[in-house]
């Protein structure tokens, strides 16, 4: 089963209408970091969590499931 966080990485992309490669080059990583941080196999560290915030527009709290 893959985290909240996992899940929003990918909805979220899907929502802006963006490729993982696009996202990678947004955010300062590869494509296949974007790809197993959506399928749950790696988490982000910090700094990555706050960049993929700010592409997607909304907290760190809600990217990782934390708020509500």
């Amino acid at each position: 089963m893959k985290s909240i966080l996992a899940t929003n990485i990918y909805e979220l992309r899907q929502e802006l209408g963006i490729s993982q490669q696009e996202l990678a080059k947004r955010v300062g990583v590869s494509q296949k970091a974007i790809d197993f941080w959506e399928k749950g196999i790696n988490e982000p560290k910090a700094s990555y969590i706050v960049s993929l915030a700010k592409t997607f527009n909304v907290s760190a709290d809600f990217l990782l499931g934390l708020d509500g």
